[in-house]
């Protein structure tokens, strides 16, 4: 067990007690109540909605994803089962979206989608695209930039989730 203590195996889960001696993690262990090698975790924060505790904020912050609901829809193809705008993006950038097929496509649309966007505006950074061997490319190396502290990111949904985490910022509202 993680947290090296003996425990039964009614204490797991059986995806838990799958993953074999010293790499598993019983039922209180996953549920942020235990220790780990032989020294107390201090756990600071607790989720209002489930109360899982977490040792630092951060963890509660992605903690706190799964429990939005899943009512955003793709800008692109329309799916609505994701839980935030990055997490829509993200399916975009991908390459997994059926209206945009392959990484490279996708990037492009959703940049050319980002750049239609009033409200995308000023994310957009005025980094200079690079060529390759003669061909300048649609979409810059670092097209979206943080308003907040001048970050630049390579992928929308980058500069989203990093703005909804380090800023508490409102999730932008894109229009497909």
């Amino acid at each position: 067990d993680q947290c090296q203590t003996w425990k039964s195996s009614s204490d797991y889960s059986s995806n838990q007690w799958r993953k074999g001696d010293g790499l598993s993690r019983c039922r209180s262990c996953v549920h942020g109540h235990g220790h780990v090698a032989n020294s107390a975790v201090v756990y600071q924060y607790s989720c209002q909605e489930c109360e899982r505790c977490f040792s630092n904020l951060n963890e509660l912050n992605m903690h706190m994803q799964v429990h939005r609901p899943r009512n955003v829809a793709c800008p692109l193809c329309g799916e609505g089962r994701f839980r935030s705008g990055a997490n829509a993006v993200q399916h975009v950038e991908s390459g997994f979206c059926t209206g945009c097929r392959g990484a490279t496509n996708a990037r492009e649309q959703i940049y050319k989608f980002a750049s239609s966007q009033r409200a995308m505006q000023p994310y957009l950074s005025d980094v200079p695209r690079l060529t390759y061997g003669g061909y300048e490319n649609e979409t810059p190396d670092l097209p979206y930039s943080c308003n907040d502290c001048n970050r630049h990111f390579k992928q929308l949904s980058q500069l989203l989730q990093h703005r909804d985490n380090k800023h508490g910022s409102q999730p932008l509202r894109l229009q497909n």
